[in-house]
């Protein structure tokens, strides 16, 4: 069970990775310098949703793994940063 929720735990910390550099990246620079909140309203659902996912998954996976606290703050902590979820899946998700 362990490998089975560590893999859908890397899927979705890619998804919400990616979802949030669009968010940022792409989506709200063309709201502020377009004035078209299209893109913000069309990605900001889906990363509020993999957001969420992520961190309860995140907390889940933590348990499982027993990580200390400094470990999980880190992984917690990677899903607001950007980038954040490929350091975290690169540091303390692929080798495992």
């Amino acid at each position: 069970m362990k490998i089975k929720s560590l893999t859908i735990f890397r899927i979705l910390a890619f998804l919400e990775g990616i979802s949030y550099i669009l968010l940022l990246f792409v989506a709200v620079p063309i709201k502020y310098w377009q004035g078209d909140e299209q893109y913000v309203k069309l990605l900001g659902m889906p990363h509020g949703l993999l957001f969420i996912g992520y961190i309860a998954l995140a907390i889940l996976i933590s348990k499982e793994r027993n990580w200390n606290t400094k470990e999980t703050g880190i992984v917690l902590l990677g899903s607001i940063i950007p980038l954040g979820t490929f350091f975290v899946d690169a540091k303390y998700l692929k080798n495992s």
